[in-house]
């Protein structure tokens, strides 16, 4: 049986994740709605009952913040990180739950900007990311959100972790990308040596998600554990990004070999489907290639195995992100791409759970003052926690 939460204690994680003050009046779960252009499954329709559930078992809580607590309900945006529609609806979380969003009435919705401005606390457990358009509307309203997309009961034992010391290690990491030039990463791939990647990290301030969200403005995801940073993209002049080389990814069992100039995709090195298929999204969508991020996941560390979402998957070790980077202080956004539902931030992560046959040999930071850290041997950190 899968485990849940209790009121006591989803207003135990309210009360931690957020440390709600006198400021705070509304707390808003909110859930993404299939459609007839992405159809319903399994996970989904538990999310969708989960997040009816906390509603209600938050309301009932005789302990905890005293907070107002609403069901939100949005048609979905078909692909990770788009931007929202234009308005969402309020649900009763004790009706029954529309099986798609073409249920819902029209005359209920409100807008968006609406939402966000009555509404200083937001838990997204969604099928499709938004943390991309949360973290910009967080900035905007000054609201605090916790994303959480592809949530499942499997993640439920990472929200009980010991988050002062996710933190700790979390900050360190961050401090070492803050001094980084640059990151110099060699892969494996079917065992054996394969290529090297360089990530120009110059003119970047890395950033740590803790999932602690104590101050409006801030956003991210739940459960969390990683530092991460935007590569240098090149956008001041006469300085080009010096990120390049090559990037094996593992998908759907292929190896796709990138060919990384200037911090995007060229190309694809490789045959087959998958990589015919990458080559083609890249010609159609150049953005997409950016590279967004590298990540620092620490939550392996705890013993935290991997879910089967993203969500929770990039926070157990090193991962790097294909498309928009606006949201975390890049330059790739919503307009450099075709439409706005093609806007795209897709991690790729480097766990053997996840990518069997390419790893991770080594990572190595070269720090600002020409001294070269080793981060990682093998897939595994080399530096002290301690």
């Amino acid at each position: 049986m899968h485990e849940r939460l209790t009121g006591p204690e989803l207003a135990r994680l309210i009360e931690r994740v957020f440390k709600p003050s006198s400021n705070d009046h509304t707390a808003v779960i909110l859930v993404d709605l299939p459609d007839d252009e992405l159809g319903d499954n399994d996970a989904w329709r538990e999310r969708r009952r989960l997040a009816a559930e906390w509603v209600r078992e938050l309301r009932s809580a005789a302990d905890g913040p005293d907070l107002r607590y609403d069901l939100v309900l949005y048609r979905n945006v078909h692909r990770n990180n788009a931007g929202l529609p234009s308005s969402a609806t309020r649900w009763d979380p004790e009706m029954p739950l529309p099986s798609s969003a073409d249920e819902l009435d029209p005359a209920t919705a409100r807008p968006f900007e609406e939402i966000f401005a009555t509404a200083t606390i937001f838990l997204a457990p969604t099928e499709l990311s938004a943390t991309a358009p949360l973290k910009l509307a967080a900035r905007k309203y000054g609201f605090r959100a916790a994303t959480m997309p592809g949530f499942s009961p499997a993640m439920i034992p990472a929200l009980r972790l010991d988050y002062t010391e996710v933190d700790r290690r979390v900050n360190l990491l961050k401090d070492l990308l803050d001094r980084a030039d640059g990151a110099q990463l060699r892969f494996r791939i079917d065992g054996a040596a394969g290529p090297a990647l360089h990530l120009d990290l110059r003119h970047r301030t890395a950033h740590a998600s803790s999932g602690l969200f104590p101050r409006p403005g801030l956003a991210g995801n739940l459960p969390s554990g990683e530092a991460y940073i935007v590569p240098y993209e090149g956008e001041i002049e006469h300085d080009p990004s010096r990120s390049a080389g090559i990037l094996p990814v593992e998908l759907d069992g292929e190896i796709v070999v990138y060919r990384i100039e200037a911090n995007r995709a060229a190309g694809v090195a490789s045959a087959g489907v998958i990589s015919t298929r990458e080559a083609n999204l890249l010609a159609a969508e150049p953005a997409y290639g950016n590279l967004a991020e590298l990540g620092l996941g620490v939550l392996s560390g705890f013993g935290i195995q991997p879910a089967g979402e993203v969500l929770l998957d990039e926070k157990l070790g090193l991962h790097i992100a294909f498309g928009r980077s606006d949201h975390f202080g890049g330059q790739v956004g919503v307009p450099d791409f075709s439409t706005p539902s093609a806007a795209v931030h897709i991690d790729r992560v480097y766990v053997p759970q996840l990518q069997p046959r390419v790893a991770v040999a080594s990572a190595d930071l070269e720090m600002s003052g020409g001294e070269t850290i080793a981060l990682m041997r093998e897939g595994r950190y080399t530096i002290s926690f301690e």
